[in-house]
């Protein structure tokens, strides 16, 4: 059962409502341990100096590089004077825009849960957020680091995301290759066809839908394994070299494949119906197809 990792309230003017913090993600990752491959004994890692002698944990200290091999040495004591106070508040400054926050800057999701005293309070928060459309901005302190956080109206819940603060997002024109992209000539041909594609292969997001194959093929490799299966495992060494293709042409062939696709799935077993979904859709690829071989 999930265990709360925080309490305290949401402050918001006067008003405080009472809450407890949970974590909304659980990692599903396969974790590994380092064997000696000789022995089949668990590795272990020791804490060495530069010259390879053993340094016992008493004596390690915080070293902040200034300059090769030159370090400010800072105590524990020293940080501790820093840290931000300690707060049960979660002290709400702005209601923003959700749309006005880039997703880049959320980190990791929480949900929050009142206290059964303050399920009105929450609620009415919740509801007033929902039907406002805004995001509330706060900060808090969490295991004596400060935290930016966003709180968002979910399905009458409010969860709660922490943010990076605007200086540790990588400005896109520091990224080698980015800053030249408006410079390429798109045909109308080419973004029509385009277009038309991604309006054939549009749905309604299903979080289900996608699953970790390779975490559930290294589990089930692990298992068969452990029951005393061998399994040969096929190798790839990647592509051997993509070949270079005409967009249009690669547009026109997914396009013709995903209407391939739509009719399979309108055909039904006591014949072809009469109408399918996207078949508005489907005539203009096929005019768009006939503007472009005759370009």
């Amino acid at each position: 059962m999930p265990r709360a990792i925080w309490s305290g309230a949401i402050s918001f003017g006067l008003v405080s409502v009472p809450v407890k913090l949970y974590s909304a993600v659980s990692r599903k990752t396969v974790r590994f341990n380092q064997i000696d491959s000789e022995t089949n004994s668990r590795v272990k890692q020791k804490r060495v100096n530069a010259e390879g002698d053993e340094v016992p944990y008493d004596q390690i200290v915080k070293g902040y590089e200034i300059s090769k091999d030159s370090y400010v040495i800072v105590s524990e004591d020293e940080l501790a004077a820093l840290s931000p106070k300690a707060s049960r508040m979660i002290d709400i400054t702005d209601f923003v825009d959700q749309v006005d926050i880039d997703p880049v800057f959320y980190d990791s999701a929480y949900f929050l849960v009142p206290d059964e005293l303050a399920r009105k309070s929450y609620t009415l928060l919740s509801k007033a957020m929902e039907d406002s459309g805004r995001v509330a901005i706060a900060t808090f302190v969490m295991r004596t680091k400060q935290y930016l956080v966003a709180i968002r109206p979910i399905d009458g819940t409010l969860m709660m995301s922490t943010m990076v603060y605007a200086d540790e997002v990588v400005d896109a024109e520091e990224i080698p290759g980015l800053s030249e992209l408006g410079e390429i000539d798109l045909s109308d041909a080419e973004l029509a066809m385009a277009n038309q594609l991604i309006e054939s292969l549009a749905s309604e997001f299903d979080a289900d839908r996608y699953q970790d194959t390779y975490r559930e093929q290294v589990l089930d490799l692990i298992e068969q394994k452990a029951s005393g299966e061998v399994r040969a495992i096929e190798t790839s060494d990647g592509d051997e070299g993509a070949a270079v293709v005409d967009l249009l042409a690669a547009l026109e062939a997914s396009v013709s494949a995903a209407k391939q696709a739509r009719k399979s799935g309108g055909d039904k077993k006591s014949g072809r119906s009469t109408h399918r979904p996207g078949q508005g859709i489907d005539d203009g690829v096929e005019a768009l197809e006939d503007e472009a071989k005759s370009a």
